[in-house]
């Protein structure tokens, strides 16, 4: 499978694909940055006005729901019916789920729409599959293995690609399950990088849209080799930020395949 999964990362290089993202005002500029090194084309997006014809120009949707208001629901919610009218592929990060009523109303409305992809971590999984309602703001107090039986039941409920992200990232599709045990554990004392990993997802599903259980995988398996590779060469968050840029741009076929812990 590494290389089906390195074949998708070169396909988003050749291919430049323009991600849509509906995202939160934390990681804009985080996620952003991590979309161009990989070759993608970001636009982030939220007037009414324009929304529809952004998803038509748009390969893909990404619809983050971190920092919530009643007009970017809306935004979210042409966003995602567009797609869906379209035919193109989009992906829901539950951010928080489960810590606020008005979040979980929220995000019910969007499961409706049936998103192509949902990425998460287990607490946030749990908490949209109804299984728990423990959150500690948008940090996962679960781990990855704890959400596996919500994730399934999420995938079979609406058909969704379920991923549950944690110090190893779950992808779920029917009979299908895929392990990823890269990454570092200062990745996660830098804000948004689950945030940056659904926008890659956005990026992976954008130039395979037929395929959402590869894009995903592809995706995670790239954030978390090169977090892994930025992680060894950083002294800390800060240079890990600028490093993980660097080498998303930069990763080498022979770097992501001796890296890359897949099962």
């Amino acid at each position: 499978m590494k290389e089906q999964i390195w074949a998708q990362i070169i396909a988003v290089k050749q291919n430049s694909p323009l991600v849509h993202n509906i995202t939160n005002y934390v990681v804009m500029n985080n996620t952003a940055n991590a979309l161009l090194a990989v070759g993608a084309s970001p636009i982030m997006a939220h007037a009414h006005a324009e929304l529809t014809e952004m998803v038509n120009i748009a390969g893909a949707l990404v619809i983050n729901i971190g920092t919530l208001d009643e007009y970017w629901v809306k935004s979210m919610l042409i966003a995602a019916e567009q797609a869906n009218t379209l035919g193109k592929p989009w992906v829901l990060d539950p951010v928080g789920a489960g810590a606020t009523t008005y979040r979980n109303e929220v995000l019910k409305q969007l499961l409706k729409l049936k998103p192509t992809v949902i990425r998460g971590n287990a607490s946030e999984i749990m908490a949209l599959a109804s299984q728990s309602n423990s959150t500690k703001g948008v940090d996962s107090v679960h781990q990855s293995n704890d959400a596996v039986s919500a994730a399934l039941r999420l995938n079979d409920e609406f058909g969704s690609v379920v991923c549950i992200s944690g110090a190893t990232d779950i992808i779920v599709n029917n009979d299908n399950t895929t392990r990823l045990s890269n990454g570092n554990s200062l990745m996660a004392k830098v804000t948004g990088l689950g945030c940056t990993a659904t926008a890659l997802t956005g990026a992976f599903l954008a130039v395979n849209p037929q395929d959402a259980f590869l894009a995903t995988t592809a995706a995670m398996a790239l954030l978390g080799v090169c977090g892994e590779i930025a992680a060894d060469l950083s002294a800390g968050p800060g240079s890990l930020q600028v490093n993980l840029l660097d080498i998303l741009y930069n990763l080498t076929e022979e770097e992501f395949f001796t890296t890359l812990k897949i099962s």
